[in-house]
């Protein structure tokens, strides 16, 4: 018979900030890191800790005591402090595709530094799991992942529901979990949580109590003699006599292989005994086979204003910073600022954490969280214009025989994957004077202010020297200053125009350059605009848009003929929750602005956009009933609390503007409100009618496809889910996607109607979870502005190509400016690198730390093989395929300028491009 053996595993994870601010959890991290050291030096027997699987542990102990430095390094080195692989412990579905594999990128950098990296996919506490992850962790070179939540159904407090291993995914805690793609790896459930080998008693009859129960709990589960015990849990402090208590059960269960082991030990005895009837699960895991209370799901809507700058960040940094800096490098006028970059990357990602970037923790978290926002943005907005600079003082325009000496360029640069039309605002400056020119700022303002502009006029003219409509503002006079990298700050006063209008066809990956003509020497006419405007609504050439009274407006989609009634209603309920939970009270009916007056006016008609405004004055409770403070006073559980909404009402005023853009194949929405209510929730609704019994919703490097109907164990009411930037639902022939900035949680509600709702507010007033911790500012008052889209289709969103749309809904425009034409290395016109996909996303342009290639990365949205053609339009001198951790592997070599390689089924796929250097 085997012998059974119980792996104990010392670790304590570590949350940064979560019911503490973070330099009171920071405080407690450096007491756990000096008795850890100390209890290596003085006890040989404690032979290893692992480090909660991220390496900014290291950094935030380093930054209290660097004095330590040495002797940590020698201890990872040694191999008993374990390190890596992530930098954080991220939530998966909150963060960007590319913020995970960042993540695990500067992890396995950061690790380097010393040698040694734990290969495990570590998830200790992930609110669920990425369905890509076994194909990201392969790349890796990591083929087992340890997870604590999304099979066995796992709750709320972390109890383990026991259903005799029938009708959940797995009947064991170890399994084979597999990716879309095919990608497999180990899969290891803490099935009795992460904390089972917590506290082990030295003293023999509490050993025996102890051991004799979590022996059984662990065998409950287990499909190999080879049992797992975490030594440790939330914060845990070391225990500094493990070895003592490890004595003590050897000798009470002579039986038993007692190991203070790590999980490289483990997972390789593991292996050895693994049966042949292992299930696998598939892709996401996201505790779909329970009553549906447990998944907390509903952290993707607390606090929808960090998700809100959070998108912004990551696309700053994905679709801006990154391919800019690249493109300045390839023009040769800037180095491309790899630390820079990983330091507002690592900035970022300090609110990556699950319990941070879920909104689930005190107020001084996320008032800290804000400034590391704006501190990154920062950051990457100088990387930005940086990049911008190096870029336009390297475009020709002076050969552009259409453009007259006195005119303005305007170049607009898209770094999304695909050629973009849309809608761009920019400021010009016409005339400026340093202050060093005198006589003082005043006078400067003064003669600037005088100077005579011809607005009216002029025109935008593109390299062609074809026109295009343009609104011209004029902004008056305003400071500003240069910062010359060879002289001291240069501040002057400079006259600006803002120039409004429709930039056509810029290149994926690239540029277009206009120029702004005051005076043009000859009449040009701008092209006819399709856009229409009604008494009601607006139409262009591929929808129509009628508004109604009560500000709800149907859509109808030109190719299809289909219209879609009702969209825009907006639903608000009332929240007894928490910032993990939503609960609607019993009896709660939602209230809705369907049939509600609004005041609906024109306020924009220009031949590039037209907007509606839509306001309403609702009248919604103020807050829940007064028995809710009390039952939260005394832990009352959130699914028991009777209290129900208050009987006085308060006015919540909404506006919305919806506008339609000339070319645009939807229409843009952003509605903006001062939250004065408490205890609610506020969505958006959007009917489509359509027969579907599951959607899709944009997830990390893929389009999940979702049952609409939970699983029969759930009996949770909602069923609102995670999506990163659209959901579409879709019968095949026609579908309905709609886009968001950074408006995580959505709801395909089971109406008959397929209702796709997405959460815009959640008001709450406490943390949740193991105790009392009061969080007034998670009700969110003040002012909001939230931002999605609608766009009709044909087919699903990934077979017509919509998903582009909404990638590039969440994308900022760039722009430079000249004060004029100038001679140049480079085109008016320009892209990067032209390729081909139809169900291709790409997501990655940007160079490499190690051999500063360029890193090209593109996914499969679809479940069918795709053919992917790369033309890179700078010289490349060789090329290779890659991986996540931008490896160089197999040469790619280029054939008649092109790769050209299937992408398999929902494969990932990475590119590395040496640039070839004169």
């Amino acid at each position: 018979m085997t012998r059974k053996a119980a792996h104990l595993i010392s670790h304590s994870h570590w949350d940064r900030e979560w019911y503490m601010p973070y330099e009171r959890h920071h405080y407690l991290l450096t007491e756990l890191m000096n008795d850890l050291l100390y209890t290596l030096e003085h006890d040989p027997e404690y032979l290893s800790f692992h480090l909660d699987g991220q390496t900014i542990i290291i950094e935030d102990y380093l930054q209290v005591h660097p004095e330590k430095r040495e002797q940590l390094e020698a201890y990872i080195k040694a191999g008993r402090i374990i390190i890596g692989p992530w930098y954080v412990l991220q939530d998966e579905f909150l963060t960007s595709s590319e913020a995970n594999v960042r993540n695990l990128l500067i992890g396995h950098q950061d690790s380097a530094k010393y040698g040694v990296i734990s290969k495990l996919g570590y998830f200790p506490d992930s609110f669920g799991n990425m369905g890509q992850a076994p194909q990201l962790l392969k790349q890796a070179d990591i083929d087992t992942a340890v997870f604590g939540r999304g099979v066995k159904p796992t709750g709320f407090d972390n109890v383990v529901i026991d259903t005799n291993g029938s009708g959940y995914e797995s009947p064991y805690s170890e399994m084979y979990w597999s990716a879309p793609d095919g990608s497999k790896v180990i899969g290891i459930l803490f099935a009795n949580w992460y904390s089972n080998g917590n506290e082990v008693p030295v003293e023999a009859e509490a050993a025996k109590a102890f051991w004799d129960k979590r022996l059984g709990d662990a065998q409950k589960y287990a499909s190999t003699s080879e049992l797992l015990f975490m030594n440790g849990c939330d914060h845990q402090p070391i225990q500094q006599d493990l070895s003592q208590a490890l004595e003590t059960a050897k000798t009470l269960y002579p039986d038993v292989d007692f190991i203070h082991s790590s999980f490289d030990q483990y997972i390789d005895a593991l292996r050895k005994q693994l049966p042949d009837d292992l299930v696998t699960i598939q892709g996401e895991l996201r505790s779909q086979h329970t009553d549906g209370w447990g998944t907390l799901v509903n952290t993707a809507s607390a606090r929808v204003y960090l998700k809100q700058l959070n998108q912004i960040g990551q696309t700053l940094l994905e679709k801006g910073a990154e391919p800019l800096a690249t493109l300045a490098h390839l023009a040769g006028g800037k180095t491309y600022p790899h630390q820079l970059l990983t330091h507002a990357w690592k900035t970022l990602m300090q609110n990556h954490p699950h319990d941070s970037i879920c909104g689930c923790s005190v107020d001084e978290v996320h008032r800290e969280m804000v400034t590391r926002f704006d501190k990154s943005r920062h950051l990457t907005e100088t990387i930005i214009d940086e990049s911008l600079q190096a870029l336009a003082g390297r475009i020709d325009t002076a050969s552009v025989a259409s453009w007259p000496q006195d005119s303005l360029p305007v170049t607009i640069y898209n770094m999304t994957g695909w050629e973009r039309t849309g809608t761009v605002r920019i400021e010009l400056i016409v005339a400026k004077s340093y202050f060093k020119e005198g006589p003082n700022p005043p006078a400067i303002a003064e003669r600037l202010s005088q100077m005579s502009l011809q607005l009216e006029g002029g025109m935008l003219l593109d390299d062609q020297g074809r026109a295009i409509s343009a609104k011209a503002e004029d902004l008056g006079v305003h400071f500003g200053y240069e910062l010359p990298k060879d002289k001291f700050r240069q501040p002057y006063m400079a006259r600006r125009i803002a120039l409004t209008f429709e930039a056509q066809q810029v290149p994926a990956l690239g540029y277009k350059t206009w120029a702004w003509v005051s005076e043009p020497s000859a009449p040009v006419e701008a092209p006819h605009s399709p856009l229409i405007v009604t008494d009601s609504g607006m139409a262009n050439a591929h929808i129509a848009v009628s508004i109604h009274t009560d500000g709800s407006y149907d859509i109808t989609d030109k190719h299809t003929g289909h219209t879609y009634q009702g969209m825009g209603v907006y639903e608000n309920c009332g929240d007894l929750g928490n910032e993990y939970v939503f609960r609607q009270p019993d009896g709660d009916v939602a209230l809705t602005t369907k049939g509600l007056p609004a005041h609906v006016k024109l306020v924009e008609n220009e031949p590039y956009r037209v907007s509606y405004e839509i306001k309403h004055t609702w009248f919604i409770p103020a807050s829940a009933s007064a028995l809710f403070e009390e039952e939260k006073r005394k832990m009352v559980p959130f699914r028991k609390r009777t209290a129900s909404r208050s009987s006085d009402l308060v006015p919540f005023e909404l506006t919305t503007r919806i506008s339609l853009e000339q070319s645009s194949k939807g229409v843009q929405i952003s509605a903006s409100y001062n939250n004065q209510v408490k205890d609610h929730r506020l969505r958006v609704l959007f009917p489509t009618g359509l027969t579907a019994a599951t959607h899709l919703a944009d997830s990390i490097f893929e389009a999940a496809e979702r049952d609409t109907v939970p699983a029969t164990e759930w009996i949770n009411p909602s069923n609102a889910q995670h999506q990163q930037a659209y959901v579409s639902v879709s019968d095949d022939t026609q579908g309905l996607m709609i886009a968001n900035k950074g408006l995580n949680e959505y709801e395909v509600l089971q109406d008959g109607k397929n209702t796709i709702a997405v959460t815009l507010l959640r008001s709450v007033s406490e943390l949740g979870d193991w105790g009392v911790f009061p969080t007034p500012e998670a009700q969110c008052l003040g002012e909001h502005t939230v931002e999605y889209a609608i766009y009709p289709h044909a087919g699903t969103a990934i077979q017509s190509g919509a998903f582009a749309l909404a990638y590039q809904f969440q994308s900022p425009w760039f722009h430079t400016t000249t004060m004029g034409p100038q001679a140049g290395s480079l085109p008016t016109t320009y892209q990067a690198l032209e390729w081909q996909g139809p169900s291709l996303a790409l997501s990655a342009f940007k160079m490499s730390l190690d051999h500063d290639d360029v890193i090209v990365r593109v996914y499969n949205l679809s479940h069918e093989a795709d053919q992917l053609t790369l033309k890179p339009s700078f010289p490349v001198a060789s090329s290779y395929q890659s991986d996540i951790l931008e490896r160089r592997h197999d040469q790619a070599d280029l054939v008649d300028g092109l790769i050209r390689s299937t992408a398999g089924k929902c494969e990932i796929i990475t590119y590395a491009f040496q640039p070839k250097t004169s």
